[in-house]
């Protein structure tokens, strides 16, 4: 029978103690003792016995059988995954509390639930009959959907094996516990020995599972950095919780690309996908608004055009603001500073908000454009041209940098009925892309785009 015994880990410099220090003994540092628990198990009493134990196979040996996955009735949840769901494979969904975690994952369950055989869905937050009430006003009426309301994770899992579910979902991993262990639900040792217990039960039996991870204020996933790591796929629920969209993202994926996004609306019958989130995201767009520009960005292989909003105006005190909702504030006083030393827009006096409409986040260098023109526009209360979109980065000397895939995101704005497109200038022997209705026009640097954007005259000075 294996033993356990609680010690605490530095994160920092990894020196062990039996006891607990709010500063480490070895490097100083403060808070980084996290409580972990040493295993004594099966693989270590096989060798004190001298019990055979497991041998290493040649690559030539084994078998490279393709695993089939179980496709998602759900298009959007589908594309994340790479595909579908691997047999065996453990999914961490992670998101801010009232994001819709708990309502995606039930409607996975009742459209999985026909087709891939029984599906088990084990809370430990809420009871069967709460549960309950959900479905009944999503519209779950699936037979072999199964629901567990239990916190002690063996007895889940006992429960559980007779059924030979198709699918575990377990929400969520913070609230699950093992007997064994002294510390609390929720704990480092908790959450990291409960993750590898249903590891240990997943993986023989090629049960795909979902896991429900808390994230902190900080917007990581609550418990260990190790869970991550264990998992074999990371998705995040993105969005703000007053806004109607979602998008989820995959930042790790052992089974296909992590570039890829779902975009869902949240409504009262549930999580809907949105088939064209460009046309989603620009359906309340007013042509004629001072600060606001199109800009195309690449999530995985999809272009989707955002709408970027900009607000200048004269502050009030001594230190502008400088507050970015969607976009990387680091890059927005990057992108200011070039305005004001390379195009010439006395910004230095100015408040400037930029946000990213729908509650999207834009991490791609490709929106930078967008950004700096609508910047522009406020400042110069003059609006941007209502069919034409910008795309490009912008370096530090104010010069445009060329994007990847530019053809893909000019097809997507022609189709959406964009007639002008402003993007960088081709260098060297590279030619200007030709895409069937929009006009397509070059620029070297961010003044010169600016001023091609802007309706009625050039851009400079206050």
């Amino acid at each position: 029978m294996s033993k356990t015994r609680t010690k605490f880990v530095c994160q920092n410099c990894g020196m062990e103690t039996p006891a607990y220090y709010g500063r480490c003994p070895q490097c100083g540092a403060w808070g980084s003792l996290v409580e972990t628990v040493e295993s004594r198990g099966p693989a270590r009493e096989r060798r004190e016995r001298g019990a055979p134990a497991t041998r290493p196979a040649r690559l030539s040996e084994v078998t490279s059988a393709e695993e089939r996955r179980k496709v998602v009735p759900i298009g959007e949840f589908n594309r994340v995954l790479g595909g579908g769901l691997v047999p065996g494979s453990l999914v961490l969904l992670g998101g801010d509390p009232g994001v819709g975690k708990s309502t995606l994952l039930l409607q996975v369950a009742g459209l999985l639930a026909p087709s891939a055989g029984p599906v088990v869905y084990v809370s430990a937050e809420e009871s069967a009959q709460q549960i309950k009430l959900r479905a009944d006003r999503l519209g779950i009426t699936a037979d072999d959907l199964y629901l567990l309301s239990e916190t002690n994770l063996e007895a889940a899992l006992d429960a559980v094996d007779p059924v030979k579910p198709g699918l575990l979902i377990v929400d969520s991993i913070q609230t699950v516990y093992l007997e064994e262990l002294t510390s609390a639900a929720g704990s480092v040792s908790q959450v990291r020995e409960c993750t590898a217990r249903l590891m240990q039960y997943a993986k023989p039996r090629h049960l795909p599972v979902f896991i429900v991870g808390h994230v902190t204020k900080e917007g990581a996933i609550a418990g260990p950095r190790v869970l991550e790591h264990m998992v074999d796929a990371v998705l995040y629920l993105e969005g703000e919780r007053y806004h109607q969209y979602r998008v989820l993202r995959a930042v790790k994926n052992r089974f296909g690309s992590t570039d890829e996004v779902g975009v869902f609306a949240m409504t009262g019958d549930g999580m809907q996908e949105v088939a064209n989130p460009s046309e989603a995201f620009l359906q309340e767009r007013s042509p004629d608004t001072h600060g606001s520009a199109v800009g195309v960005t690449l999530e995985g292989t999809r272009p989707i055009l955002v709408e970027v909003q900009a607000l200048t105006s004269s502050s009030a005190f001594g230190l502008p603001r400088r507050t970015a909702n969607g976009f990387d504030n680091n890059r927005l006083q990057m992108l200011v500073a070039v305005l004001s030393k390379r195009v010439g827009l006395g910004l230095g006096s100015q408040d400037i908000y930029v946000n990213i409409v729908g509650g999207l986040r834009i991490a791609e260098p490709a929106a930078d454009l967008a950004v700096v023109t609508a910047i522009a526009s406020s400042y110069r209360e003059r609006p941007v041209d209502p069919n034409t979109v910008v795309i490009g980065e912008v370096g530090l000397s104010g010069e445009l940098r060329s994007v990847n895939q530019i053809e893909r995101r000019l097809n997507e704005a022609s189709k959406l009925g964009f007639a002008r497109a402003v993007i960088p200038a081709p260098g060297g022997r590279r030619q200007l892309p030709k895409v069937s209705g929009i006009e397509v026009i070059p620029a070297a640097s961010a003044a010169e785009a600016i001023e091609m954007a802007l309706v009625h005259g050039p851009v400079g000075g206050a």
